[in-house]
């Protein structure tokens, strides 16, 4: 009877302990679970002839059983015996899909009866509040619902599932939409929540005592607001899952492929969707500040947003005249890179900036300078290819550390070659690492990570910081190492690259008919 929150952080920290114990063993197979071996003398076609199961996960969802091998049903077919141990592995992921959809409509159905229907909190919140607060709340419960009707459907036809990834696309294509519109609403809903908190006592206070019925199991109200981004996104994983499961090139295997390709579309029209509301409001804020030296150029443009931002120092004077016994070596400069233009500023008072130069970000190339001593450490030369002036132009630039030199360097020249090669270029082993510790990113080039994502290193600073690719969608950015353990196994490293190609290779053929499309 787990919430979904506790479901999801069993499952992940269940998912961290499997790769740790594969890491410390020299053949990934001794790692895994333990499974029946299935007995010879019986004919498989005898699945084919069990009664219907009655595992009702809607209307019973303080079920004990998380895994598909301990339904009594299972356990008392034989059916243990017949299958193959691959096929057992593919029944649970299929399960855990089921299963984990059963303990999110019970979160949802608490987050509305517990929350948004209570008495005291609706004559509290003004009716707009409320809406932006719950937004489509409902919609995204009745299609959960249906959802989980349907996948429980499919467990009671058979002790051994068929498949669930056709229900997930055919759901996915015509419901799923609800989903983009919730997380859509999200920068609104976590700014009115603090608003809320911040100006009206009484409905800080009713929160509160909300949240410490029993019934919510100490979390908090704000957990369940974020659950169907969460889920959405989980729900992608759980199919990725299956496909690494499923026979290749087998009906189950193009299914699984057609439903994780619709999932990725809505996840990252969620994305998207978030990422709109906070990139315009960004982006109006950014241009109240700018006083333009130079010919001005308009910052606001919908295909614009910040990829960083930040204070370097430039060092003054030609090359020539570097010495220790300057007294203003460098003095300060303010950045604003987008992701198609950068602005060179420097900050005047009033909080404003200053812009002296500008130039397409295609036209920026990097170069690190070799050590030469601690005044010029962290020091690296910017060349501008076509400035504001149409001339080529260079920057000396020097770093408050090394991670803030190569976080730079990579936003500025983004097909610079890291220091260790990336997933695209298929190597056959890289250094990988799993994310034990949840991190927000907190700046643009960071990457906020989920328990249990792997990624692929593809440059780490000696002050702590990893620039990474997670194998799930190829996102890239910068997270603290704390954040995840190293995975050592060359063989797990192997097995989780050629997982990952297998779930992407549908985008890799539709990248190659586009590529070929545009040399055509």
């Amino acid at each position: 009877g787990l919430l979904y929150q506790e479901y999801r952080d069993k499952s992940t920290r269940e998912e961290i302990e499997t790769r740790r114990l594969q890491d410390s063993q020299t053949d990934p197979e001794e790692a895994s679970p333990s499974e029946e071996t299935p007995s010879e003398a019986e004919p498989t076609s005898t699945t084919e002839n069990k009664a219907p199961t009655q595992i009702n996960l809607l209307r019973n969802s303080n079920s004990r059983f998380n895994l598909w091998q301990d339904l009594p049903e299972v356990q008392n077919s034989g059916v243990l015996s017949i299958l193959q141990p691959d096929e057992i592995k593919l029944q649970e992921a299929m399960f855990e899909l089921v299963t984990s959809e059963a303990s999110y409509y019970k979160s949802l159905n608490l987050l509305v009866s517990h929350f948004m229907e209570n008495e005291r909190l609706k004559k509290i919140l003004h009716q707009s509040e409320a809406h932006i607060l719950f937004s489509n709340v409902l919609d995204v419960m009745a299609v959960s619902e249906r959802f989980l009707l349907d996948l429980e459907q499919r467990v009671e036809e058979n002790i051994v599932i068929s498949d669930v990834c056709d229900i997930v696309y055919q759901h996915t294509v015509n419901h799923f939409s609800v989903y983009i519109t919730y997380v859509s609403n999200q920068t609104y809903q976590e700014r009115t929540y603090k608003q809320l908190l911040q100006d009206k006592p009484a409905f800080r206070e009713v929160i509160s005592q909300l949240e410490l019925d029993p019934k919510c199991k100490g979390l908090s109200f704000s957990s369940f607001l974020i659950l169907p981004f969460q889920r959405i996104t989980r729900l992608k994983l759980l199919v990725q899952n299956i496909l690494k499961k499923v026979e290749e090139k087998s009906d189950r295997e193009s299914t699984a492929l057609d439903a994780h390709k619709e999932l990725e579309t809505v996840v990252k029209a969620c994305n998207e969707g978030v990422r709109k509301m906070s990139r315009t409001e960004q982006m109006i804020s950014i241009q109240k500040k700018l006083e333009f030296k130079i010919k001005s150029v308009p910052i606001i443009s919908h295909s614009r947003w910040l990829l960083k931002q930040g204070e370097l120092q430039q060092m003054n004077g030609p090359k020539t005249s570097r010495t220790l016994r300057t007294k203003k070596l460098f003095r300060e400069i303010y950045l604003f890179l987008f992701n198609d233009l950068l602005v060179i500023c420097r900050q005047i008072p009033g909080d404003k900036y200053q812009v002296f130069d500008s130039a397409p970000r295609g036209l920026l190339r990097v170069e690190e300078l070799e050590d030469q001593g601690q005044s010029l450490a962290n020091v690296f030369i910017l060349r501008l290819l076509e400035n504001a002036d149409d001339r080529e132009a260079s920057y000396m630039l020097k770093a408050s550390s090394q991670s803030e030199m190569k976080r730079w360097m990579i936003s500025l020249a983004p097909n610079r070659r890291t220091k260790f090669v990336s997933f695209t270029s298929r190597l056959v082993d890289c250094p990988q690492i799993q994310c034990v510790h949840p991190y927000v990113a907190q700046q643009p080039d960071e990457l906020s990570l989920e328990l249990a994502d792997v990624l692929n290193i593809l440059d780490k600073t000696d002050d702590g910081w990893i620039f990474g690719e997670r194998l799930h969608d190829q996102e890239r950015g910068w997270f603290p190492s704390s954040m995840g353990e190293e995975i050592l196994n060359p063989k797990i490293r192997a097995q989780n690259l050629k997982e990952c190609f297998r779930v992407h290779k549908s985008d890799d053929s539709q990248r190659r008919k586009l590529g070929s499309r545009n040399r055509q």
